[in-house]
């Protein structure tokens, strides 16, 4: 107990003490561009960009449309307040000049942008001036980092290909109130919004504009060993207000608001040196929390008022400077944000995304088989990290966990183990998880890999459970792909039909796309670290798109869309299970509101029946179902945005009215926003009629980019659940953060309306400290 109370003491004395990550100086020296940007330029073999600027320019651009870019080295560190002040701004020419893909791909931007690229010793620097024609109508309501809405706000975006590998990047993106978002991209094709690395903005608004600076330490970054270093980089600006999207380099008229994903069209960075002594940073964050529990379904015997506390800590270590190692030691996950609850009317699973930092980082890595995250795949997912210190719903405790990954030349590897305790209040056992990743890139934009994943005490009992799989991911031109995969499991007592496989051919061009598809899963596959919606089926699927782009006679048209996709699934025996048949039509006006008009005209086929609500059973057999939808999506530049949405139609030899309201946003001012959400199914059936409504508020109040207040309320008639989530979240200093929660779960059907279940407080405080 002492030497708890000691720990505890100690880590809170750190935290208010000791300084972590440095501030900028506010009198640091007058910067001034380094005589060494004269010095002749090192270049890789093979290099194939346009020929390099000679300074005070800094970007050419050749015949072939390629682009590159010079970086600029500084005599001291700029000073990152956001006012374009020094002696760089007067001396060297900005980057500028972007080039459209909506409205009018391959265009001039109709709004001047001008970016600086700079680096000193520790840092490399991103300096913006945005002007704005009619800068009153900019849209600027989310504060928040990491909310989604500010990529849905005026906004700037930077990525860089830091290995130069034409396929992989990081991307820095912020908007004129401070809004920031960051994340990772495998691959050019999977997007990981949860990478948080240590950076540092300040943006101004100006009379005709705005302007921003940026810092990032290389220390924060992985690239190719060596002092000098050509980095692939783009820029994205989005003009929400007038609905434009423009890129630093020109892109295909489909890549839209995803124009960054095209790494191997990112322009080519020059003149950059990184630290000679490499990026070997140690960085260590302890946190201490305490809380306050009251759970009534807890068995032996419920649990009221519960003090807890705890310990643990968080460390990562840059092996070489492009391998990382991550250590959690008793992990604790409880300022992680609640799920958003789903209604579902079919005889499947649903699927909740990953929300915990320790796996959100490097999550692409870990990704089997392209094109697989979607919350209504069929496709298995063969690692799921919620299959992770989850269980049954409740938390499982981690008693430890390790993680290596990175990049080895032209090979992607990673490797995590991670180590659960018991749960004796719910008979769950304590599991050890292995996962293991390896990737190699091939030709320019295509890769293949193996993955391999791993459970002790497999659920059901019984010995492990192991995975074995190999996929591949094959790109041409700019829009042809293939994908496959093969995955085989192993489990106790389940050895016949456990094996899976996938092949998938499109062509996804602006205004065509064809995509066909077959997947195959054994009624014996069954990846316990893994998601799967259904087993033992087979999937065929073939899907057409025609999107045209009126010129003239529908001047405030931006695109049509006619769309269509038939999908088969049949069991191992060749019995057909679901046939699923999609028309859509939709017009997207240049105000980015959307119409959307549908008809679905499925067939169910039930072996078993199926509980689809309290106390309503549908039969096995044989049957129709025919939904006809509209919804009506508002741009986000709107006071309230959002997709209204109704559906009607045949449903199990029955009907079913729904409509609601998802994705909304009621902007109050910068500070205070409000995300309602509505969806009520109406059901009438043979055998029972039901309502299932599933009402949801969130209301956010940011104080500052890196604090903010946030609380979720939830009702779902389905599981009669009211549950409330309230955060508090500060960032003071530069990935150290101050988290209070309050979790609140009510049960609606029992003898007195909202009766308590469960209920807990929790304070959590943790700091980073960067060697």
């Amino acid at each position: 107990m002492i030497t708890r109370v000691c720990i505890l003491a100690a880590l809170a004395w750190a935290v208010v003490c000791v300084p972590t990550v440095a501030a900028q100086d506010a009198t640091s020296p007058r910067t001034t561009v380094a005589a060494a940007n004269a010095t002749p330029l090192t270049l890789p073999p093979g290099f194939a960009g346009a020929t390099p600027p000679d300074l005070p320019a800094t970007m050419s651009r050749d015949g072939e449309g390629r682009t590159t870019v010079r970086v600029v080295k500084l005599t001291a560190p700029l000073r990152v307040d956001g006012n374009l002040d020094e002696d760089i701004y007067r001396t060297v020419t900005p980057i500028s000049d972007l080039i459209q893909v909506e409205p009018i791909a391959g265009a001039p931007a109709t709004e001047k942008t001008e970016v600086w690229l700079s680096f000193d010793a520790d840092n490399i620097y991103v300096s913006l001036r945005a002007s704005e024609s009619q800068p009153e109508r900019m849209v600027m309501n989310e504060m928040r980092r990491d909310s989604f809405n500010v990529f849905q706000n005026e906004n700037f975006q930077f990525a860089f290909d830091t290995f130069y590998d034409h396929r992989n990047s990081v991307s820095f993106q912020f908007n004129p109130i401070g809004g920031r978002m960051d994340g990772q991209l495998s691959n050019e094709s999977t997007f990981n919004a949860d990478w948080n690395p240590i950076w540092r903005l300040q943006v101004r608004r100006v009379a005709d504009g705005w302007t921003a600076e940026a810092a990032v330490p290389f220390k924060s970054l992985r690239y190719t060993p060596g002092t000098a270093q050509v980095w692939g980089v783009q820029f994205r600006r989005i003009n929400r207000w007038k609905n434009e999207i423009s890129y630093l380099t020109q892109l295909p008229s489909n890549s839209g608001n995803n124009g960054h994903q095209r790494v191997s069209l990112y322009a080519t960075m020059v003149g950059l040196e990184v630290p000679s002594g490499g990026t070997r940073a140690l960085d260590l964050k302890p946190y201490i929390t305490s809380d306050v529990t009251t759970d009534l379904t807890a068995r032996p015997s419920a649990v009221r008022n519960r003090i807890g506390k705890d310990v643990g800590l968080d460390a990562k270590y840059a092996l070489t400077q492009n391998m990382t190692a991550d250590l959690t030691v008793n992990t604790d996950f409880a300022q992680v944000e609640a799920d958003e609850q789903q209604v579902n009317l079919t005889r499947f699973s649903l699927f909740f995304p990953e929300k915990r930092e320790f796996f959100l980082e490097n999550q692409g890595l870990f990704q089997f088989s392209s094109n697989q995250q979607n919350d209504n795949s069929t496709t298995p997912t063969l690692f799921y990290s919620r299959r992770i210190g989850l269980e049954g719903g409740r938390q499982v405790p981690i008693d430890a966990g390790g993680r290596v990954s990175g990049r080895v030349g032209r090979y992607s590897m990673g490797v995590l183990n991670i180590q659960s305790s018991d749960l004796d209040a719910f008979s769950l056992p304590s599991n050890n998880f292995t996962v293991a990743r390896l990737k190699r890139d091939v030709m320019r934009r295509s890769a293949v890999g193996a993955l391999y994943t791993r459970r002790s005490k497999a659920a059901g009992g019984g010995g492990d459970s192991e995975t074995y799989g190999i996929d591949a991911s094959f790109n041409f031109y700019q829009n042809i792909s293939f994908n496959a995969y093969w995955a085989k499991t192993s489990n106790p007592g389940r050895t016949r039909d456990d094996q899976s496989y996938r092949g998938q051919a499109q062509w996804n061009a602006d205004r065509w796309g064809v995509q066909v598809e077959r997947v195959r899963v054994g009624n014996d596959f069954d990846p316990q670290v893994g998601f799967m919606r259904r087993t033992d089926f087979t999937k065929d699927r073939a899907f057409f798109r025609f999107s045209p782009r009126p010129r003239q006679r529908f001047r405030g048209v931006r695109k049509f869309s006619y769309q269509g996709a038939v999908n088969y699934f049949r069991d191992g025996s060749g019995q057909l299970e679901t046939r699923e048949q999609n028309l859509e039509f939709s017009i997207e006006w240049q105000t980015s509101d959307k119409l959307t008009v549908s008809l679905d005209n499925n067939y169910e086929h039930l072996d078993a029946p199926f509980g689809i609500a309290s106390g309503v059973t549908i039969p096995s057999g044989g049957y129709g179902l025919r939904t006809y939808t509209a919804e009506f999506q508002v741009g986000q530049q709107r006071l309230a945005s959002g997709t209204w949405w109704v559906e009607t139609g045949p449903f199990y030899d029955g009907d079913r009215t729904a409509f609601g309201y998802r994705g909304a946003r009621v902007k109050v001012n910068q500070h205070l926003a409000l995300e309602p959400g509505l969806s009520i199914n109406h059901v009438t059936l043979p055998f029972g009629d039901f309502t299932a409504k599933l009402i949801s508020t969130r209301a956010t109040y940011t104080v500052t980019p890196l604090m903010f207040v946030s609380s979720l309320v939830q009702y779902n008639s389905s599981n009669n659940s009211l549950s409330t989530n309230v955060r508090f979240r500060w960032e003071y200093q530069p990935g150290s953060e101050v988290f209070i929660v309050y979790n609140d779960g009510r049960d609606t059907a029992g003898d007195r309306f909202a009766g308590l279940q469960n209920r807990a407080v929790v304070v959590k405080i943790n700091r980073l400290f960067r060697f």
